[in-house]
């Protein structure tokens, strides 16, 4: 991946960074990157018993800083995205 400037950039650095979407979403912290996707992991509940995975195509990512990584996706676009798991 490169960042905004060309510079290449190793996709592990961008392991446990916050993922948000547009309009700030939460998308849950990064926790896998393969060739085709950026994969997040988001908990649903206060007792951090329903977990999403989500399968984010990499070709969405916006921009990144130290702390986060930001898509190109919308709440509703995400939904499709989800693999809902019970403690995985």
């Amino acid at each position: 991946m490169r960042d905004n400037y060309g510079k290449i950039i190793k996709s592990e650095n961008l392991i446990t960074k916050k993922a948000k979407g547009i309009d700030n979403i939460d998308l849950g912290e990064i926790q896998n990157i393969t060739t085709e996707y950026i994969i997040t992991i988001k908990t649903n509940s206060v007792l951090n018993k329903n977990k999403d995975k989500i399968f984010i195509p990499r070709n969405l990512v916006e921009r990144w800083d130290e702390d986060n990584v930001w898509f190109q996706v919308t709440e509703e676009e995400i939904e499709s995205f989800k693999e809902n798991q019970e403690n995985f």
